[in-house]
């Protein structure tokens, strides 16, 4: 089977890949006469075109992926697809503050991390891509554990995400990709529900170094709703050391119900993006000033958790 083609980083830019990348089943597609009354063919007929399009494309390798491995034909037709119900029925997820990013160039989105199940990555990635004018692709950063594992590491690769270190982070927004990062860790994700929307330690300030040597801006994301779709209330340590894993998980419904107990409970969302920290007048010079980094990752921190108490404090409720 004949391979995709593999283009650098910077090439992306160039328009004829840009179209070619953007080849995906919710664009036109032109079909022979016979469509519907108003012209056009029918939504049914459309989905099959577009299906038909994409499996002649994966065939024939007259697709694109980059150097980190991120395939946006496999990523608009099959992940985001699987995605999107998720996002709009089940979490009916509000989506705030989009005019704060930016429709090109280079910026660093920093998130809140929480759910036990690191579901909230994966619905900011389907904000950006289906409510941002521009329909940005997330670049994930994802800790190493992510790409140990089987069939996750290269699905994760193809939709875009790529080891959490400086040098990947600076190509990326240097090349003027959009880069998200939950600098939490699997400290955020883990937390007991007792805990729950208080951030926890933001790390070293990595991701601020990385923004400040791109000269990108800093937007911070706000994430309401994942904090109550797996309520942690315990943990089993022992076992998870043994299977080496940050932990294992205890719910009200797991392991009590078995695979059951994985089903996420339906809570409303709200993502809120608030507005853009810059970095370009600082100066790349700042990256290397400890204590710069540490006040602007305090800021960013500090936006973030006074945002998600607002959010709080205007939701109604959890699942309403």
């Amino acid at each position: 089977m004949p391979e995709a083609r593999v283009i650098p980083l910077d090439g992306r830019n160039d328009p004829s890949s840009r179209r070619r990348a953007s080849a995906s089943a919710d664009e036109p597609i032109e079909l022979p006469v016979g469509g519907d009354r108003a012209g056009g063919a029918p939504d049914w007929e459309r989905k099959v075109a577009g299906a038909m399009a994409f499996l002649r494309r994966r065939i024939t390798g007259e697709y694109d992926v980059d150097e980190f491995g991120f395939d946006p034909d496999l990523t608009d037709n099959v992940m985001l697809p699987v995605l999107r119900p998720l996002y709009e029925k089940y979490f009916r997820i509000e989506t705030r503050g989009m005019e704060n990013v930016p429709s090109e160039g280079g910026a660093l989105i920093v998130a809140n991390h929480s759910g036990t199940i690191p579901v909230d990555s994966t619905m900011t990635t389907v904000a950006l891509h289906d409510h941002h004018p521009a329909r940005r692709h997330l670049r994930m950063l994802a800790a190493d554990l992510v790409f140990t594992l089987p069939i996750i590491a290269p699905m994760a690769r193809k939709s875009g995400s790529t080891l959490a270190c400086n040098e990947d982070a600076e190509r990326l927004m240097r090349a003027g990709e959009l880069v998200g990062v939950w600098p939490e860790g699997f400290k955020g994700i883990g937390k007991p529900f007792s805990e729950r929307y208080k951030l926890q330690r933001f790390g070293r300030g990595g991701f601020v170094s990385a923004a400040l040597r791109s000269g990108v801006p800093i937007i911070p994301c706000s994430i309401v709703g994942a904090e109550e779709i797996y309520p942690l209330v315990g943990n089993i340590p022992t076992l998870a050391r043994a299977l080496g894993v940050p932990y294992i998980p205890i719910t009200p419904f797991f392991p009590l119900l078995g695979p059951l107990g994985l089903i996420p409970l339906p809570s409303k969302w709200i993502i809120e993006f608030g507005e853009p920290i810059e970095t370009d007048k600082i100066g790349s010079a700042g990256a290397d000033d400890p204590m710069l980094v540490f006040n602007l990752t305090d800021q960013v921190r500090e936006v973030i958790q006074q945002t998600l108490y607002k959010l709080l404090l205007a939701r109604r409720s959890v699942f309403f």
